[in-house]
């Protein structure tokens, strides 16, 4: 390991020195990401005390917890570190160093990380709830369009400003949308499976990914492998309901559009309190979305048929109209929504353009 190695890694977590202006991600390099733990402060029992527990999954666990310091309540993840030869999990690191490059008010903000007894800690601030609780919680927040319309102006806000600094979240789904209850902010979370991408490199193909799908380091205008063979493995991101068909068709090449489609399918489900593509495996995820919008041919999205996993068998369905799927919704909002839902990803609108559409006229103060 490099003494440059070791000092840029040293910046990816440090909270007292300035951000790196390139990302630095870890695959296979143990050596490397052992190194990464004995940066981190020593301690969280001196500073923070848990509450609760909040969430589990297989990164780990969740809690609300309390700053004993400034008294402020906060969010503590805690990372499973389940083989000490194994070093921080890629994933940690992966979410540290964008979530100190991404300072947004619609991105959850990270304040601390800290390393004890073997486990690695970061801590964010709180919100009271995700959007999917707030759903389940709320029957009627169907029937608040101007509600729904304030939570997808900040969903987009937030993800334009992640694709103006080359990054795509690729993990969008309601659990990871935090909201306060008393601002009705909302706040994208869990970076744990966002990537960088260079410029001038528009979409992500087989040579940038490591052997866990993990881009290894881009610079603005070039990549370097750092560890690991290159080995194209994409297809398991983004939670099945929001997965864009590009992905499930096994397009080599995808970017920003994957969000802008998963945040379409986020739309269609405030409105309608459920969700509008939830299928239980990949192809029958295609079929629910080929059932609404249409099977996809040579005229619909050109190229489509070249796609690995495109099957000139398919079921020939036509599209139906969107709004007889989204009703109770206003004719801009269906416009919009379709936009985001188009099948071709090089028609899908961006984030930012979708900010723009006529659609939020009237959106009122957003926190």
């Amino acid at each position: 390991m490099t003494t440059g190695g070791i000092k840029q890694l040293h910046a990816v977590i440090s909270f007292h020195e300035p951000a790196p202006v390139n990302f630095l991600f870890i695959t296979h390099c143990r050596h490397l990401r052992r190194r990464f733990v004995p940066f981190l402060s020593p301690s969280v029992g001196s500073k923070y005390e848990k509450v609760e527990k909040i969430g589990e999954g297989t990164y780990g666990v969740v809690y609300k917890a309390r700053n004993c310091v400034t008294n402020e309540t906060i969010a503590l993840k805690k990372i499973r570190l389940e083989q000490e030869d194994e070093g921080v999990p890629s994933t940690a690191i992966r979410e540290i160093s964008l979530l100190k490059e991404m300072q947004h008010g619609n991105i959850v903000r990270l304040q601390d990380v800290v390393h004890s007894e073997k486990k690695l800690y970061l801590v964010f601030e709180y919100l009271d709830l995700d959007l999917k609780k707030h759903m389940d919680s709320c029957p009627d927040f169907a029937n608040d369009p101007r509600l729904i319309k304030t939570f997808l102006y900040q969903i987009l806000r937030g993800i334009a400003y992640c694709h103006s600094h080359r990054v795509l979240h690729r993990d969008l789904k309601p659990q990871n949308l935090l909201i306060d209850r008393r601002t009705n902010a909302l706040k994208l979370a869990d970076f744990g499976l966002a990537r960088a991408f260079g410029i001038p490199v528009r979409t992500f193909t087989h040579e940038h990914w490591g052997s866990t799908g993990i881009p290894i380091y881009f610079s603005f205008l070039r990549y370097r492998v750092l560890a690991g063979s290159l080995i194209l493995q994409f297809l398991k991101v983004v939670t099945l309901w929001y997965r864009a068909p590009e992905i499930l068709l096994g397009s080599r090449h995808y970017s920003t559009p994957v969000d802008v489609w998963s945040v379409g399918c986020i739309f269609a489900e405030m409105v309608n309190q459920r969700p509008l593509f939830p299928g239980d495996s990949e192809i029958d995820e295609l079929f629910k979305i080929f059932r609404v919008l249409g099977t996809p041919n040579e005229d619909t999205w050109p190229g489509v048929t070249s796609l690995p996993d495109f099957k000139s068998a398919f079921p020939k369905w036509p599209s139906k109209e969107l709004g007889t799927v989204v009703r109770n919704l206003e004719p801009a909002g269906i416009d919009l929504l379709s936009k985001m839902l188009c099948m071709d990803p090089s028609r899908r609108i961006t984030a930012r353009s979708a900010l723009e559409h006529e659609y939020f006229r009237d959106v009122e103060f957003v926190p």
